[in-house]
């Protein structure tokens, strides 16, 4: 089966259609037409037979959709500091193999290498997401773009930007993008900000935000989902509680 077919068959879903759909088929062109194996068929074949077949399908979230939401949304944070960085690659590729297998992690970083030729649309690709991916997952999408960021061990001023718009455009609240932003840009009140709380708030207040987010980030809103996306919902999980446990200590509250 060749790439195309590999990709299409692992049921994109609704990700080929609209504008999330137009980028990662113009990307499938290019690839094509530039492959050595096309090349004596280039004429006549510059990408838009293979888009053209492209049809909205709106569905429940799957496996591949979530895929095909990461290339696009992966390729903008990682574009966003005019760097294209090896480490990043890496941990796309190590995230996909974990997810989808080596075969299939093989293809997808193939596309992601095409997407990051593009123009990326962040607000017609983020919409479509947000119509079709429940809450939870995109908060987990967003975690994720901070994950990929912090991958050579810095998040990036110029990433931030780009992942807080990101997060706008999905629907994500200003405060869980806050609380989320301080699990990997730390500053002096990063525990209050990953409860989504100030530095002022009262003991009651704390603990009524600490469940409110221990509610939100469990691992089993996410139990329909890949191993490494539930052991990332872990983590997560362990950050709002390391940062309860810290303000606790801190405050003395039993």
């Amino acid at each position: 089966m060749s790439y195309l077919g590999k990709i299409l068959g692992g049921g994109i879903g609704w990700a080929l259609g609209g504008a999330l759909g137009s980028l990662i088929g113009i990307a499938i062109g290019e690839y094509v037409v530039d492959s050595p194996s096309r090349q004596a068929r280039k004429k006549g074949r510059r990408g838009g037979g293979q888009a053209s077949g492209f049809q909205q399908n709106h569905h429940h979230t799957q496996a591949g959709d979530f895929g095909a939401a990461l290339l696009a949304l992966s390729a903008a944070v990682i574009k966003a500091d005019g760097k294209v960085l090896k480490v990043e690659i890496k941990f796309v590729r190590q995230f996909f193999t974990n997810n989808f297998g080596t075969q299939r992690s093989n293809d997808y970083i193939k596309l992601l290498k095409e997407i990051l030729k593009q123009d990326i649309q962040l607000r017609p690709i983020c919409i479509q997401i947000r119509s079709n991916m429940q809450h939870a997952l995109r908060l987990e999408l967003v975690r994720y773009l901070f994950e990929l960021s912090n991958s050579d061990g810095e998040v990036h001023t110029k990433e931030i930007e780009v992942i807080k718009k990101i997060s706008f455009y999905l629907g994500v609240s200003e405060r869980d993008f806050i609380s989320l932003k301080n699990m990997y840009y730390e500053d002096t009140d990063s525990s209050y900000k990953i409860l989504g709380i100030s530095k002022s708030a009262t003991n009651d207040e704390i603990k009524k935000a600490y469940r409110k987010m221990a509610l939100k980030y469990h691992p089993d809103r996410l139990s329909d989902l890949g191993p490494e996306l539930q052991e990332n919902a872990k983590e997560k999980f362990q950050k709002v509680q390391e940062a309860y446990e810290k303000i606790k200590k801190e405050r003395k509250i039993k």
